[in-house]
């Protein structure tokens, strides 16, 4: 009985396995692609909270200094969403990215 299941299942277990570890695989790369273009034109907060376009690029991947209006002084530079909301703040450039 025991060897039955080893003849019968085990196969067909590593092959689910394989496939699935395949699909991670995939997803994991697809989503290193997404981070490859960082360099993004800033907005920043006008008095009435809605997004003024700024004379800056930013980046979006994470990094220690935020990116600001002024290089290193003045507002704080932010990505916006579909209403001209001001939603995820940006980073500075630093070596190209």
């Amino acid at each position: 009985m025991k060897t039955l299941f080893v003849k019968n299942v085990m196969p067909a277990a590593v092959a689910l396995l394989a496939i699935a570890g395949a699909f991670a695989t995939t997803s994991m790369q697809s989503t290193a692609k997404n981070k490859t273009v960082a360099i993004q034109q800033g907005y920043y907060p006008d008095a009435s909270n809605k997004c003024t376009q700024g004379p800056v690029n930013c980046s979006d991947i994470e990094k220690e200094q935020l990116c600001r209006l002024n290089v290193t002084s003045g507002p704080t530079v932010f990505e916006t969403d579909d209403q001209n909301n001001c939603v995820q703040p940006l980073y500075r450039i630093v070596n190209g990215q």
